[in-house]
């Protein structure tokens, strides 16, 4: 019989396949649902730094033409902060009260400021791991490369400061040399990298002249990218890798480990397809080892990484010369 369990941030999972950040891990209820359907951990929907900020701007603006008082807007910033943050303090304690899984908080932040306090009282909440989603959009024009990347490793020093449940990092790949990059923050303290995050992306409609939201969820073809990625630094890291980005399915889960994943972060699937989907990937990852006569998840994981595979320099190949040129041979 397959077994598919796994550790992940020195946590014990019962499958590599973890409900990642999103809707569908909002509510105690649908936690239990995911549970049900077997997934080996829950990474609580994001709370954003920017979120917290903005709300406390739209007050100022309904409420600073009452009183002109710095100790009253001192009072609402406060105010502000706690409701938000009391409420995911609350659904990490339920969660933790109800499910008998890892759980797993998320914080999507830009600095490491705003929201810093939160983190050892999500840690006293009871939260298993923080996952930190961070991205800071490398757009200006007189900050150099270096400078953007500082924010990450500032970030890591004084979350580690405050918590000791495993922290793990959610990158994208937008860095200048990302392969040492990511090996430096695997050196930095973290137990974890989930590669890679998703963010907006602007979209024009040309009926209406404005800018809309481009490709919200991800797609099949995405998977390449973190595909590739963990196939190069699997086994090369001083962290765990999660994979995440074009899990449209159980075949997607499969290639993931294969190329060194500790485990594989579904969302976008669950948009399309429901919770229930994720049952149906357990059944293909369990077909697909009974197939290939794999009993556990380490019999098969990191088995076409680069440091594996026969034919290492197919990672980094980038030219399509060597594929059009059989297709020509051939036909």
């Amino acid at each position: 019989m397959t077994d598919l369990s796994c550790t992940y941030l020195g946590l014990k999972l019962k499958s590599p396949i973890i409900a990642g950040s999103s809707g569908f891990t909002d509510s105690v209820k649908k936690l239990q649902q995911l549970e049900q359907q077997g997934v080996g951990a829950v990474v609580l929907k994001s709370v954003f730094e920017e979120e917290i900020t903005h709300e406390y701007d739209k007050a100022l603006r309904d409420e600073v033409g009452n009183t002109g008082r710095e100790e009253f807007l001192d009072y609402l910033d406060v105010r502000i902060r706690q409701e938000n943050l009391g409420k995911y303090l609350q659904l990490i304690k339920d969660a933790k009260e109800k499910l008998s899984i890892p759980v797993i908080a998320s914080i999507n932040c830009k600095s490491a400021y705003e929201w810093m306090s939160f983190a050892d009282e999500i840690q006293r909440a009871g939260a298993d791991a923080l996952e930190l989603n961070i991205f800071v959009l490398p757009s200006s024009l007189h900050r150099a490369s270096e400078e953007n990347e500082k924010i990450y490793f500032e970030i890591v020093k004084q979350v580690k400061k405050r918590i000791s449940i495993p922290i793990v990092l959610k990158i994208s790949y937008y860095f200048s040399n990302l392969g040492q990059f990511v090996f430096d923050l695997s050196h930095s303290g973290i137990k974890g990298l989930v590669l890679f995050n998703r963010f907006y992306s602007p979209d024009f409609n040309i009926d209406t002249l404005e800018v809309t939201p481009s490709n919200v969820l991800s797609y099949p073809g995405e998977i390449s990218m973190p595909l590739r990625w963990i196939s190069m630094l699997s086994g090369r890291l001083n962290c765990d890798l999660s994979a995440s980005t074009g899990v449209a399915d159980g075949k997607a889960v499969v290639k993931l480990l294969l190329a060194g994943a500790d485990t594989v972060q579904v969302a976008s699937a669950l948009y399309r397809h429901g919770i229930g989907f994720v049952g149906i990937m357990h059944n293909e990852l369990r077909e697909w080892m009974e197939q290939h006569g794999f009993e556990t998840i380490t019999d098969f994981k990191g088995k076409l990484s680069q440091t594996s595979y026969a034919d290492p320099g197919v990672f980094e190949r980038v030219q399509f010369m060597k594929y059009f040129s059989d297709k020509e041979t051939n036909s």
